[in-house]
């Protein structure tokens, strides 16, 4: 019975640590579909310490973490460099 409410409470916790993430890099996908490199860039110095917290914590993988930070760095640095 106690594992039971500590998986309950640790999935509501991983699913809103999740979301947030997901947000997260939607806005900097968004940033750059939009062409707006300032933007992007401001919206990546947030998302990616929060990707690195939520690995951390064990919520997402690290080498999963470290490739959404690594896909989306590169699509920043590709925007900059095209302006």
């Amino acid at each position: 019975m106690k594992r039971d409410r500590q998986s309950k409470v640790r999935r509501v916790r991983n699913m809103s640590r999740k979301t947030r993430v997901k947000k997260m890099v939607k806005g900097v996908r968004l940033a750059v579909a939009q062409n707006q490199p300032e933007q992007a860039q401001a919206a990546l110095q947030q998302a990616v310490p929060i990707i690195q917290r939520v690995a951390a914590k064990g919520t997402l993988h690290w080498k999963t973490a470290a490739r959404k930070i690594s896909r989306l760095t590169r699509r920043v640095n590709a925007l900059l460099a095209q302006s």
